[in-house]
């Protein structure tokens, strides 16, 4: 068996580690607004935020390329300020974070339309702030849907390619997630190197989904219980 460097597994670790952290505080507060409130243009908005769901990564790899790369328009202004996103690790984050988005915020959505507003409103009678209920009452009430949420997209963005080729481009030692090491390895006729990786990354998402499922099942055991009790 050959020797393996372990670092494209770390790397994919730590992209993945930020973006979902990213994607959960930008996804529950977007959600939450935009799940009481009705307003001119709300569709469309909506509709944006999951079309990374359903485009081609390449295409959301391309769209982020022209808006972060030097000409563009976010991208200018951080090439004025020293900060590099183009061919650097930080970039996969970006492309990462915004492929894995629509599943965090339309787990959280779909969770935050369960809740009965009027456990919220006995609440804030009984002289809780907004921001209190919020955290005491609203979170633990939609935690289940924002954990699977939470779950998916961690998935989503351990295993991204498309997006990340396009704006990270494949540096060895620096944007090579597992993702990029399986496609160039192959490319250069390296099976078994890209096996090894296939097998780690299957690992990863299998035992990821496994985990929520069995989570689920307990919860939904537990609830069934008291609710007999």
């Amino acid at each position: 068996m050959f020797d393996q460097d372990l670092a494209p597994l770390f790397l994919s670790l730590k992209i993945a580690g930020i973006s979902i952290c990213i994607v959960f505080v930008t996804g529950v507060l977007l959600a939450r607004f935009l799940s009481r409130r009705e307003f001119f243009g709300k569709n469309f908005l909506e509709s944006l935020f999951l079309l990374p769901l359903v485009l081609p990564p390449t295409v959301v790899g391309f769209g982020l390329l022209v808006i972060f790369g030097k000409n563009g328009f976010i991208g200018s202004w951080l090439h004025q300020h020293g900060i590099q996103l183009i061919f650097d690790w930080k970039g996969a984050v970006v492309a990462s974070t915004i492929v894995s988005f629509p599943l965090m915020y339309q787990s959280a959505q779909a969770a935050f339309k369960t809740i009965d507003e009027r456990l919220e409103l006995a609440a804030l009678t009984m002289g809780a702030s907004r921001l209190k209920v919020f955290f005491t009452v609203t979170i633990p009430l939609v935690w289940p849907g924002l954990l699977a949420g939470l779950v998916l997209a961690f998935a989503r963005a351990l295993g991204e390619f498309g997006a990340t080729l396009m704006l990270a481009g494949y540096i060895p030692g620096k944007t090579d997630t597992i993702s990029m090491v399986i496609y160039f390895s192959v490319q250069q006729g390296k099976m078994e190197q890209a096996t090894f990786w296939v097998v780690i990354i299957v690992a990863l998402g299998l035992s990821t989904i496994m985990w929520l499922n069995w989570w689920t099942k307990r919860n939904l055991r537990r609830f069934e219980y008291e609710e007999n009790k």
